[in-house]
């Protein structure tokens, strides 16, 4: 008998700055979430054990439609039109067939407070019915994202809890988590958190070398806040990996450059402080490897 991913008690082994959100972690998902406009399987996902948590409250949808795949993009059309709460009864019964894509969207949405009422309760438990739902068989290349956006989603919450209900801090679980989706999926953003646990030792006993590896797999993604502890672990040789003050400064530059709005004055800082720490040598050769990185993207 199989047994929940995200059982509360149960530290698995799955194969193979700043974790405390995982609204990155949901453009990984965003072009999954237009693919409803093409031909997606309906899969039926498993409930979880009434033992481990309250089963989600789905209503009836106002409306009957011919397929989950048919509710999923009148959801769409109706989500993209501003009718946020006709897409979620549309996406209900997308989900009460067992979507993971409409799981998801419905998961994001309760996050957020996105035309619905906020509640973390009730998008970690959309979010966990599509992590029961998968398998060891291999990632399905149409929902790898949704399904690896998901257990990052659920790692997020295992890290931090959630207030006044039965889901705790777990650093384990977390890990658990952001392992998978960093391995199985290849998510970013969960290597990223993964990378932050090995760094500040939580959930996992601290290793600086794991830490760099799993930097350096989400900044080659283009994962900024990755850009930019690498790059300071590398210029500062910390946790004691080998100093590559060049190629780390090369990492900062790329997070520098990306760098969005005052949730990012972080990196801002962070560049700011080794570039001027720099020689004047290393600054001209980590302009000179930019360049090289800026022309290897611009023939891809």
């Amino acid at each position: 008998m199989r047994t929940s991913r995200t059982d509360l008690s149960r530290r698995g082994t799955p194969a193979g700055a700043d974790p405390g959100r995982f609204r990155s972690a949901s453009r990984i998902a965003v072009a999954a979430w237009a693919l409803v406009l093409l031909a997606l399987p309906a899969d039926t996902s498993r409930a979880l054990d009434a033992n481990v948590r309250t089963p989600v409250q789905v209503p009836v949808a106002d409306k009957s439609y011919r397929s989950a795949k048919d509710a999923l993009r009148a959801g769409m059309r109706e989500y993209n039109a501003g009718d946020k709460q006709g897409a979620a009864r549309a996406l209900e019964y997308a989900a009460g067939q067992g979507h993971a894509l409409a799981l998801w969207k419905l998961g994001r949405m309760y996050a957020d407070g996105d035309g619905v009422p906020h509640d973390d309760l009730k998008a970690f438990e959309f979010f966990s019915r599509i992590a029961d739902a998968s398998t060891d068989d291999g990632p399905d290349p149409q929902n790898s994202a949704v399904l690896g956006s998901a257990f990052t989603a659920l790692g997020t919450y295992f890290l931090e809890g959630i207030k006044g209900t039965y889901v705790r801090p777990n650093p384990e679980r977390a890990y658990d988590m952001f392992n998978y989706a960093a391995s199985y999926y290849g998510d970013p953003n969960a290597q990223y958190n993964l990378a932050r646990l090995y760094l500040d030792g939580t959930g996992v006993e601290a290793d600086p070398r794991q830490a760099a590896r799993w930097f350096n797999l989400a900044a080659e993604k283009g994962h900024h806040p990755a850009q930019a502890l690498l790059g300071d672990m590398l210029v500062n040789g910390l946790g004691g990996i080998p100093i590559q003050r060049v190629r780390g400064l090369m990492w900062l530059s790329l997070a520098r450059e990306g760098a969005e709005s005052r949730k990012d004055d972080w990196i801002v800082a962070l560049y700011d402080k080794n570039w001027a720490a720099a020689s004047e040598d290393d600054r001209a050769e980590a302009q000179t490897q930019l360049q090289t990185v800026g022309s290897i993207r611009k023939r891809r």
